[in-house]
């Protein structure tokens, strides 16, 4: 069983790292997300916070008073993202790096954002999820972005946790929507991202246990082939699967699409979002 810690931040909370001793490749930034309404501590190097976290947010349909899970949450960009668009919601942040969970925890708590951080894998086994305070049907949204890499195309890093963080194990994908289906309640909600070219992947591992799906492609440039999806799926939906209009990261003419700025500034939200 994977040993499991869990602990709650609120405003005016802060855990003290002045007296950790860090080697140059850990030194932290702190940088402003969705038009500086949120700021973050993350590594300088390693795994960083991006646009995928921000977008995941903004297509995740969390409603006030609803239980949201974040799995994989690494410093909470997309979780804290959520809370900060949804006010009242119940935020749990799941995250397998301890170094990664205490920056979680700072980050809830320079926030002003209350949120239980747990420190857990998320391929552990329902009885570790249990003792963390995440049984089975207990969760109204989850939203991960899991590492999502192929490992066949993708020089892993030598930084472990980046590696960790980015690469793709044959199992990642469908443990960790098993993970999701396990806590959720009936026809609650998950919101994912992954790569374009996975999408067989995603809709195979959807298939047992979840349905009325709703994908947006997601485009660097109108010309060239999706890079990534963002999923919506229902545990027990019977709806059938929804496919939106490409999102287009920038215009023909290469200059960045208005209104995905506005959404990545926290001014906005993706058709997932909508319930």
């Amino acid at each position: 069983m994977t040993r499991a810690f869990s602990s709650e931040v609120g405003p005016g909370s802060r855990e003290e790292n002045a007296s950790k001793k860090q080697s140059p490749a850990a030194e932290i930034t702190e940088d402003r997300f969705l038009g500086g309404q949120l700021r973050l501590r993350q590594p300088r190097g390693g795994h960083r916070a991006g646009h995928d976290a921000i977008l995941l947010a903004a297509a995740t349909p969390a409603r006030s008073g609803d239980r949201v899970v974040d799995l994989g949450a690494g410093v909470g960009a997309a979780g804290l993202s959520v809370a900060r668009r949804v006010r009242g919601i119940d935020l749990v942040l799941v995250e397998i790096d301890p170094a990664m969970a205490e920056l979680a925890r700072d980050n809830a708590g320079a926030n002003a954002i209350m949120a239980e951080v747990v420190i857990l894998d998320v391929e552990a086994d329902a009885p570790a999820f249990a003792a963390a305070g995440l049984a089975p049907d207990s969760a109204d949204v989850v939203l991960m972005n899991p590492p999502f890499n192929d490992p066949s195309r993708h020089r892993a890093s030598p930084d472990g946790v980046r590696q960790r963080a980015h690469v793709a194990t044959a199992t990642t994908l469908a443990a960790w929507v098993h993970a999701a289906r396990r806590i959720l309640k009936s026809n609650g909600q998950l919101a994912m991202i992954w790569r374009a070219d996975g999408i067989a992947d995603v809709l195979a591992a959807l298939d047992r246990g979840f349905g009325s799906l709703e994908i947006l492609p997601v485009h660097g440039e109108a010309a060239s082939p999706a890079i990534r999806i963002l999923v919506r799926a229902t545990k027990g939906g019977r709806a059938p699967t929804r496919l939106h209009a490409a999102l287009l990261l920038n215009e023909e003419s290469g200059v960045p699409n208005k209104w995905v700025q506005e959404v990545l500034a926290g001014k906005g939200k993706l058709p997932l979002a909508r319930r």
